[in-house]
């Protein structure tokens, strides 16, 4: 009978009072990081100025693939016709 009269308070508490303490807990610390400017986010460096209007500014390319040993005629495989097997 004691175990379970524990084990009951102990599930209320947690079902109703730590949202409660948690809500309370976790305003004041936003609160204060925000305060003491903890959620900045830091403006984007731009190299260079910015591109002018209609034009495109491209950050990285990647360098050329290098050339593979398929010939530069190729077209294609060759088609094999398909049977489905029931």
């Amino acid at each position: 009978m004691k175990f379970w009269l524990i084990f009951i308070l102990i599930f209320f508490a947690v079902r109703y009072l730590l949202p409660i303490v948690l809500r309370l807990v976790l305003s004041s610390f936003v609160r204060k990081q925000m305060r003491n400017g903890g959620f900045v986010v830091p403006p984007q460096a731009q190299a260079g100025s910015p591109p002018a209007p209609g034009q495109v500014r491209v950050d990285y390319v990647p360098p050329a693939a290098k050339a593979t040993n398929a010939p530069q005629d190729f077209k294609g495989g060759e088609y094999v016709d398909f049977e489905e097997v029931k």
